[in-house]
């Protein structure tokens, strides 16, 4: 199976943007450093149609996969899917991808949460406070993680990695 991985970042009180509408350029420079080695690296990156639509453009150098049932997004390396998580892994998997990001937002995080496909969790706290907003996940969640490595940066960002303890597949 492919390495599926989570890559978000949040404020301190856990939330990833005050409102779909919100850029996703908002946090540090070394969370924008790791998103970019990480998702290049792996290759494919799978979002919700909002994340996407935060982007001034399609992410270069991955294949941009963007969930919606209402939308069709096209352009160079970007498709449209409402596949379910596990099929799409697998699809993706066949197609030689053998990591896979998770970028977002709320939604897309916990839907392949709960589907068993993540197997790590790269978070990102920064030191800000929203006060209100959309957090990383909208389901409830039942998972065990067990911390792998944690960074403080100058700053004062907190970059962390978790393994998921009880993945499903």
């Amino acid at each position: 199976m492919a390495h599926v991985f989570v890559i978000a970042a949040q404020t301190l009180d856990g939330f990833i943007a005050k409102d779909s509408n919100h850029p996703a350029f908002w946090t540090s420079k070394e969370d924008k450093e790791r998103f970019v080695k990480l998702t290049k690296q792996a290759g494919v990156c799978i979002m919700g149609s909002s994340t996407f639509k935060t982007l001034p453009r399609p992410l270069k150098e991955r294949h941009n996969v963007v969930y919606s049932r209402k939308e069709k997004f096209e352009g160079e390396n970007v498709e449209t899917t409402s596949e379910d998580p596990i099929a799409l892994v697998q699809r993706l998997e066949a197609q030689g991808f053998n990591e896979i990001a998770i970028c977002g937002g709320s939604a897309i995080y916990s839907l392949f949460l709960k589907a068993g496909v993540v197997d790590t969790l790269y978070i990102t706290i920064e030191p800000l406070l929203f006060g209100k907003g959309m957090t990383v996940f909208s389901d409830d969640m039942n998972l065990q993680l067990e911390l792998k490595s944690f960074e403080k940066t100058e700053g004062g960002t907190l970059m962390l990695e978790y393994k998921v303890k009880n993945k499903i597949i």
